[in-house]
C-alpha cells in the first residue's frame, strides 16, 4: 500500500496561518494524504478539527543557541567578503552583556565565530550543531515518533527554528524526504538559515536564485517554486463583510473615508509612535478644510506594548486602533500567535480602507492584492529613539533592492508632504498600483491564490 502520511512540522506558531489557517490542509486531503501536524505550539489544533501529534519535549542541546549564533556570524562575514557589501552588518543583533549569563553568550559567540571565520569553519559549525542535536533527548523522542509513525515526508514550515533542527536529523536520519519552506521575503540575505532539508520550497525565481546564491551546495533540482499560501485568504470574497457590518461591529464612523496605518515592531521602527503621529496631525488637518476622513491602526500583531497609548489618545476622534487578532501565550514573541479570526479581519481592514501607511512592511503585497496602494514613511524624526537607527538603514536592506521601480510605493519624504500625497492617494493612484503588482508578480509566484496547490505539486513529486 502507497504511504501517503505527510509530516507538517511545526516548531512555532509563524506557520500556523499559512499552513493551518488556510485551504492548504484542505487541499492536502483532497489530494488523499493523510495530513498530520507535528505540533510544537501550543496551540491545540485537534481542537480545531486537525489531526494532530503533540511535541512534548523540544529541548535543544544547551550549546546549540551559541552556534546558530556563530552560523549566522560567520555567514554574514562570508557574504561581506564575497559580495563586497557591508550591507549584512546591519542584520546582526547588538551583543547582550545585562548579565554574567548573556555575557559569557555573547563572549562565547564571539570568540568562536572569529576562531570558524571560513567556509571550512562554518562546515565544521554546521556538523557541530547537528552532531550535539543527535545528543538530545528530543532526538531521540522525534526518532520514536517517525519510527512509529512512519511518514513519507517531512515538511518544515519555517526554516529559522532551532526546535526544528533534531526533529529534520531525525527524519533524513531514518531516510525521510524533508522539505523546508522559506518562511519570508527578506529571510536568505539575513542569514536566518537553520534547518537543513533535501528540499526547499520559495515563494519565487527571484528567491529561488538567492538561496542558490548564499547556499550554493544546495542542488537547484531541490527546489521548488510554489508561492506562499500567506496570501491566498486575501481572495477569498466570502470572508468579506458589509461596509455596514463591518463599520457597525468595530465602532466607525459610516461617513468617512478610512486609511490604514499599519505598525512596525519596535526593533524595525522604534519611533513609530511618531510616524503615527505626524500621520494624524495631517489627517487632522485635512479633516479641518472639510474633508472627513479616519485612521484605522493595525499594530503590529507581536507588539503589545503601550508606546501608542498617549497618540491615541491625543487622537481619538481621528484613530480607531483594531487590534490583531492574536493570542499572547507566553512571554516570548514566538509564543504570541495568530488565530483564523485576524485572517478575516485583515481581509476587511483592507478592504474598508483607501489604502496602507507603513515603514517598510510587506503590507503593500497583501493591499495590492486589492488593488490598492502603499505609502512607505522614508524620513527621520527629530529626537528620534535611538541615535543610531535610521529609515535608511531599513530601506538599504536587501529585500528593498528587488523593487522593479522606485515607484511601488509612494514615498512620504517629510511630515509636511503627508497632507498632500493623502489627498493624491484618496483617488486611485494607477501608477503605483501597476507598479507594486509587477513588484508583487516578482516577489510571489503567480498566481498567488494557488501556492498551497503547487506545495501540494511538489509534495506529490517528491514522494513518488
Amino acid at each position: 500500500m502507497k504511504n501517503n502520511k505527510i509530516f507538517i512540522l511545526l516548531p512555532d506558531g509563524i506557520g500556523l496561518r499559512n499552513f493551518a489557517y488556510s485551504d492548504f490542509y484542505k487541499l492536502g486531503i483532497s489530494n488523499q494524504f493523510d495530513v498530520v501536524f507535528w505540533n510544537n505550539t501550543p496551540f491545540e489544533l485537534a481542537d480545531l478539527g486537525f489531526n494532530e501529534i503533540k511535541i512534548t519535549n523540544s529541548k535543544n542541546n544547551p550549546l546549540t543557541d551559541v552556534l546558530k549564533n556563530v552560523r549566522k556570524h560567520i555567514e554574514l562575514n562570508l557574504n561581506i567578503k564575497k559580495f563586497s557589501d557591508l550591507v549584512y552588518d546591519t542584520y546582526r543583533f547588538p551583543f547582550s552583556y545585562k548579565n554574567i549569563k548573556s555575557a559569557i553568550k555573547s563572549f562565547s559567540i564571539r570568540l568562536l565565530t572569529k576562531i570558524y571565520s571560513s567556509e571550512k569553519g562554518l562546515k565544521a559549525i554546521r556538523n557541530k550543531i547537528i552532531s550535539n542535536e543527535r545528543k538530545t533527548l528530543f532526538y531521540k523522542e522525534s526518532l520514536e515518533t517517525l519510527k512509529r509513525e512512519k511518514p513519507a515526508l517531512v515538511f518544515c514550515t519555517n526554516q529559522r527554528p532551532q526546535s526544528a533542527i533534531a526533529p529534520i536529523i531525525a527524519a533524513k536520519d531514518l531516510g525521510i524526504p524533508t522539505v523546508a519552506f522559506i518562511f519570508s521575503w527578506d529571510n536568505l540575505p539575513k542569514a536566518t538559515m537553520v534547518v537543513e532539508t533535501d528540499y526547499y520550497f520559495v515563494w519565487s525565481e527571484h528567491m529561488k536564485k538567492e538561496l542558490l546564491h548564499y547556499y550554493p551546495y544546495i542542488k537547484e533540482e531541490h527546489v521548488f517554486v510554489t508561492g506562499t499560501p500567506q496570501f491566498e485568504t486575501h481572495y477569498d470574497t466570502s470572508c468579506l463583510l458589509s461596509k455596514e457590518s463591518f463599520f457597525e461591529k468595530y465602532h466607525l464612523d459610516s461617513t468617512k473615508k478610512y486609511i490604514c496605518y499599519s505598525g512596525d515592531d519596535i526593533t524595525t521602527c522604534p519611533d513609530d509612535p511618531k510616524y503615527l503621529n505626524d500621520v494624524a496631525t495631517a489627517v487632522s488637518q485635512l479633516n479641518d478644510e472639510g474633508y472627513n476622513l479616519g485612521i484605522i491602526f493595525r499594530r503590529c500583531p507581536v507588539d503589545f506594548s503601550a508606546r501608542y497609548d498617549a497618540v491615541l489618545t491625543k487622537f481619538q476622534d481621528v484613530i480607531t486602533p483594531i487590534a490583531p487578532l492574536w493570542k499572547r501565550i507566553g512571554e516570548g514573541w514566538n509564543t504570541i500567535l495568530p488565530t483564523p479570526e485576524d485572517l478575516d479581519l485583515q481581509l476587511n481592514t483592507i478592504h474598508h480602507t483607501k489604502f496602507v501607511i507603513n515603514l517598510g512592511s510587506s503590507m503593500v503585497f497583501d493591499y495590492i492584492t486589492q488593488n490598492k496602494s502603499c505609502m512607505y514613511i522614508n524620513y527621520d524624526v527629530k529626537n528620534k529613539a535611538i541615535q543610531d537607527w535610521s529609515v535608511k538603514k531599513i530601506y538599504n536592506y536587501i529585500h528593498f533592492r528587488s523593487m522593479p521601480t522606485n515607484q511601488a510605493v509612494v514615498w512620504i519624504d517629510s511630515p509636511e508632504s503627508i497632507k498632500n500625497l493623502i489627498l493624491e492617494n484618496l483617488n486611485t493612484n494607477f501608477e503605483s498600483i501597476e507598479n507594486a503588482q509587477l513588484w508583487f508578480e516578482k516577489i510571489v509566484a503567480q498566481p498567488a491564490n494557488k501556492a498551497s496547490e503547487r506545495i501540494w505539486e511538489a509534495i506529490k513529486s517528491i514522494v513518488k
